[in-house]
């Protein structure tokens, strides 16, 4: 069994905290509870894994916080990173505005 960390209660992903394989069971302990999930690819260590289905458009959640959009449908047990997430974070000036060369890509 691997290991992964929760940080806040509504958060749909989780840190790996070892090197994953394809099947590996990780092991989740948070608040005194234990949840176990099976990867469904290779996940290097410090990444993320999915701990619930997160649909195309809907946010991911990391330290109870959006971190950023589902660029395609996540499965629970997926390597989420930025192949299938969109970072929505934009940098703003003094007035609010976004900087330059923040366009919508």
């Amino acid at each position: 069994t691997k290991y992964a960390k929760l940080v806040d209660a509504s958060d749909n992903i989780v840190t790996v905290l070892a090197d994953v394989n394809s099947n590996d069971e990780i092991s989740v302990v948070f608040q005194g509870q234990q949840n176990n999930y099976v990867s469904n690819s290779e996940i290097p260590f410090g990444h993320k894994l999915a701990i619930k289905d997160i649909k195309k458009g809907e946010e991911v959640v990391k330290y109870g916080f959006k971190i950023g959009t589902a660029s395609m449908n996540i499965v629970k047990g997926d390597w989420v990173h930025t192949h299938n997430v969109k970072d929505d974070y934009k940098c703003l000036d003094k007035d609010g505005q976004p900087l330059p060369g923040q366009g919508d890509n």
